[in-house]
């Protein structure tokens, strides 16, 4: 398993973030509805581990074509781990670090993923807060990714109250991060 590593934020998170669109663009772009960039590599200024998050956008109804064309990329389909609505990809062999799922429009994974992203963009106090907490995180868990992620949870709970996440869905998340 890879360290935890958070860095400060770098300029250069939303143009590999480009690239790796523009490499799946074209294969789902008819089935898709969009690619967005997600996580904290997508916060200008937000320390982040240095890996894109990118999420590819489709109607429940496409996705196992998305699923399948994604495949055809070299994209290793990797079930939804644990996360409804939202299914995992491992990169292919030579692409730059990334996750790559692929979301149910309707999903609460995407509505998480978009809300956050929105708080955090819209906060640069929220934004700086949170980068010390993962900074914090990964000096004291750099070994234990589920202790790291277990850390930010509340964080990012506290986040999605404010923006209105109903309590079961609050419950539903925290268990998704307690695993």
């Amino acid at each position: 398993m890879r360290r935890v590593e958070v860095r400060d934020y770098d300029p250069e998170w939303p143009l590999l973030y480009e690239h790796l669109r523009a490499r799946i663009w074209p294969a789902v772009s008819d089935v898709a509805i969009t690619i967005e960039h997600v996580g904290s590599t997508a916060v200008p200024g937000l320390a982040a581990k240095p890996i894109i998050d990118l999420d590819v956008v489709a109607v429940p109804a496409l996705i196992n074509e998305c699923t399948r064309r994604l495949e055809g990329l070299g994209y290793r389909h990797q079930g939804d781990l644990g996360i409804p609505g939202r299914e995992a990809f491992a990169e292919p062999p030579g692409s730059p670090r990334h996750h790559l799922y692929l979301c149910s429009s309707d999903s609460e994974a995407l509505a998480n993923h978009l809300t956050v992203r929105a708080a955090l963009r819209a906060s640069s106090s929220e934004a700086r807060a949170y980068g010390e907490l993962k900074k914090a995180l990964a000096d004291t868990f750099a070994e234990d990714r589920d202790a790291y992620t277990a850390g930010k949870t509340d964080f990012l709970l506290a986040l999605l109250a404010r923006a209105g996440f109903s309590a079961a869905a609050l419950a539903d998340i925290r268990g998704m991060n307690a695993r």
